[in-house]
């Protein structure tokens, strides 16, 4: 997608997904055998709802029908959220993290999986799990340290919830 498309659909896509109450992540445009894919992705603090997803939908492409961005080509539109294992990207992407387990990719190199505690303006403060029955210890992180963080899945963690029960 060129940059101007890009920049246009951003344009005209961000005050409706804004007036939803949510984030405009990404705008992606692929090519699905003759026909092309737009994708936009959203989140909020609280996460997407199915039914918010379809409810924006509707609204995006009535807008998009109104307007030439897309020019006369067919397209499939697809909105939903970005994922459990998202790529971090944004300082609100860490402060949405706050308690999950991510791997980082530090700047220098190597591999860092911790339990985001709390998230500032220059990075955040970490759990590193204790291995082989050690105890958990504290470690901090700048944001400029950081090459790449993916949120890890857990399946077998308990809620908050669950454990001051």
């Amino acid at each position: 997608m060129s940059t101007t498309q890009s920049d246009r659909l951003r344009g005209l896509l961000e005050p409706l997904v804004a007036a939803k109450g949510l984030d405009l992540e990404d705008v992606e445009m692929s090519k699905a055998g003759k026909r092309r894919m737009l994708r936009i992705i959203v989140d909020s603090d609280e996460g997407v709802e199915l039914d918010a997803c379809a409810e924006l939908s509707r609204e995006v492409s009535d807008k998009l029908d109104a307007s030439d961005v897309m020019g006369e080509d067919e397209y499939v539109l697809e909105v939903s959220s970005p994922g459990a294992d998202r790529p971090l990207t944004e300082h609100r992407h860490y402060v949405r993290a706050i308690g999950r387990l991510v791997k980082f990719q530090p700047v220098e190199g190597g591999e860092l999986i911790a339990r985001i505690i709390d998230v500032d303006d220059e990075g955040m403060d970490l759990e590193v799990p204790g291995v082989k029955g050690r105890k958990a210890t504290a470690r901090r992180i700048a944001f400029t340290d950081i090459a790449k963080a993916r949120v890890e899945i857990e399946f077998n963690r308990k809620d908050k919830k669950e454990e001051e029960a």
